[in-house]
């Protein structure tokens, strides 16, 4: 089981180059059932702002898609991962969004937290497999 970082998403709806087509194709291996995976509903959120600035119709239709993916399911945000979170912003200085995202992979017990953001190598018990 993998968990998301937001960054899979928006790299595959707008970056054409590397990490794009790299995001793309294990979206592609989640949707034919090869891998599963989970992400937090904040992941919504980032997306939406990130790819806003580029086009508020594709942010709205990359939302969209990312919550009727096959084969990902979207854990919601509760005050167990908030405090779980703050305690992650203290002992690693995560910022608050990042903290939510490596509490939501802790508790779901993810292999690995897929993110090109290095600074998730600082989450004690939360392995980073990069894009």
């Amino acid at each position: 089981m993998l968990y998301l970082d937001t960054n899979v998403f928006v790299y595959a709806a707008v970056n054409t180059e590397e990490l794009g087509e790299k995001s793309g194709a294990l979206l592609l291996k989640i949707q034919q059932g090869e891998e599963k995976a989970v992400t937090s509903v904040l992941t919504m959120d980032e997306v939406f702002w990130s790819i806003k600035k580029h086009d508020r119709t594709a942010a709205f239709e990359a939302c969209q898609a990312l919550l009727n993916f096959p084969n990902i399911e979207i854990i919601p945000a509760t005050k167990e991962l908030a405090l779980s979170a703050l305690q992650i912003i203290k002992e690693c200085r995560l910022d608050p969004r990042d903290a939510i995202h490596a509490a939501t992979a802790i508790a779901e017990k993810v292999d690995c937290i897929v993110s090109a953001d290095a600074h998730f190598d600082r989450v004690k018990g939360l392995k980073r497999r990069p894009l």
